[in-house]
């Protein structure tokens, strides 16, 4: 395991359950554009914890190879829904955000 790719992916598993964490506890900056973009709040948590297991299994995949991967896709894919919800709300000033938070564990699978 390089230097890079447990750097990078200890940043992806701190960023990914900073944004769980914020979702979890409702932080206005969070849910007022979930609800701009018309995500239904009883998906809220389920979003936050989609989010909290790809934090943990990033950081457990620094032992355990295979659920890094699986973790690093689970957030990827995430974070791409996310853009995707983001355009389709017209809301292009706000489509950076999940990119950046989908970066590293797009970076981690490159690094592997």
């Amino acid at each position: 395991m390089s230097i890079a790719y447990a750097v990078v992916t200890v940043l992806g598993a701190l960023m990914a359950g900073f944004s769980a964490w914020a979702l979890f506890s409702r932080q206005e900056w969070v849910v007022a554009p979930l609800t701009e973009y018309g995500v239904p709040q009883s998906w809220w948590n389920r979003l936050a914890g989609a989010k909290a297991a790809g934090s943990a299994g990033m950081l457990v995949g620094l032992a355990l190879p295979w659920v890094g991967v699986a973790a690093a896709i689970g957030l990827a894919l995430y974070f791409t829904g996310a853009v995707v919800a983001v355009l389709r709300a017209r809301s292009y000033g706000h489509v950076l955000f999940p990119m950046l938070y989908a970066a590293p564990a797009v970076a981690s699978l490159a690094l592997l």
